[in-house]
């Protein structure tokens, strides 16, 4: 019969055995010192110079001293002395210094931190998953960063995500409230896009790149390019609005046709160009002129082009181009303006086009 535990190797009190006291006292010792085991490090080589008494440590390799070939074992301070308490499978510990649960696994210890997960079902950070989202987190603040190449990786980091076929969708779904007010991926083809949203329910496309050629278009962005199909006639001396009312292409009707200017729809920086065709009414020595205006008071720098020779009927024209900075709201027309004498700016090439551009 042994006269120790199999686990523990507390020491049995035997028959007729002298001072049973001490063997018990020496159990409850062993007991007082593994149970709830918890160590103040694991690092340690050699004793601290003044332990408290209870104190408990996982002695590291290679050690020396009184610690002298206790590698990995437990020690036990206690009525003034050192004792060894050997690990055996299945021992926890926690290490107090690193807050950190340890196992002992027959050779060393190791964290209880499972180094993998596979094949989870369902997964919450700090929230249920569910069917519908099996990975869930709730926080305030993610990272992925790259293992770097002394860590043994290369540096890199690349976040993959994959769909089965191009007719499905493949992107990120940005919420407010969780309501959608932007996409960003591959929605129903392999071409990228970003979508907006103010409802969650109607959607327009920002942005479109096409994955074979990479053209980057702007579906939305407000452009246009308007034209007059009758000629307008302008009398001597006198700056006139160009009746403009027809367009070729009017992206978010930016272009207001039936007040023949355009409205800003959003700030910022426009391009706008202009092409005024001549026609005679009675004189070809009319001077002509043309500017675009802003918010039809005042004329947009750089927007003036004129021309003061004979004129040839339907052959002499003026270019216009400039760029300016716009407020939402902001109207933007075409004038002409003859001295000497009359005349007419040609149906079908007396044209007004512009894009925003930034």
């Amino acid at each position: 019969m042994s006269d120790a535990t199999t686990h523990l190797l507390l020491p049995y009190i035997l028959a007729a055995q002298a001072q049973k006291h001490v063997t018990h006292n020496e159990a409850l010792r062993i007991l007082d010192g593994l149970v709830q085991l918890s160590v103040l490090d694991r690092d340690l080589t050699e004793p601290p110079a003044s332990p408290a008494d209870g104190a408990r440590y996982i002695v590291g390799s290679g050690a020396v001293g009184d610690w002298a070939g206790w590698d990995l074992s437990v020690a036990l301070w206690t009525d003034g002395a050192w004792l060894r308490l050997p690990p055996r499978t299945g021992w926890r510990a926690w290490v107090e210094d690193e807050g950190l649960l340890l196992v002992y696994d027959d050779a060393n210890w190791i964290g209880t931190t499972p180094a993998a997960l596979q094949n989870m079902a369902l997964l919450g950070v700090g929230t249920t998953a569910d069917a519908s989202n099996p990975f869930s987190a709730k926080l305030n603040a993610a990272l992925w960063t790259a293992k770097t190449v002394a860590e043994g990786g290369t540096g890199d980091l690349f976040y993959t995500m994959n769909k089965e076929v191009a007719g499905d969708d493949l992107g990120l779904t940005l919420q407010t409230g969780f309501v959608t007010k932007a996409l960003v991926g591959l929605f129903g083809s392999d071409r990228f896009r970003l979508a907006v949203s103010a409802d969650g329910s109607t959607f327009f496309d920002g942005l479109s790149v096409d994955n074979a050629t990479g053209i980057v278009d702007q579906p939305r962005l407000p452009r246009f390019k308007a034209y007059t199909n009758y000629d307008n006639y302008v009398g001597v001396g006198t700056w006139t609005k160009i009746g403009l009312n027809n367009t070729d292409y009017n992206d978010q009707g930016a272009f207001d046709a039936a007040n023949n200017h355009f409205v800003a729809p959003v700030d910022g920086t426009y391009l706008f160009g202009a092409t005024l065709l001549y026609k005679i009414n009675a004189s070809a020595t009319a001077r002509m002129r043309g500017r675009l205006v802003l918010n039809g008071t005042t004329e947009i720098r750089g927007s003036l082009g004129e021309i003061s020779a004979t004129h040839v009927s339907l052959a002499t024209a003026i270019w216009l181009q400039t760029m300016v900075p716009l407020t939402a709201g902001d109207t933007v027309e075409l004038q002409g303006y003859f001295r000497v004498a009359d005349g007419y700016f040609a149906a079908d090439h007396t044209s007004f086009w512009g894009c925003k551009i930034g």
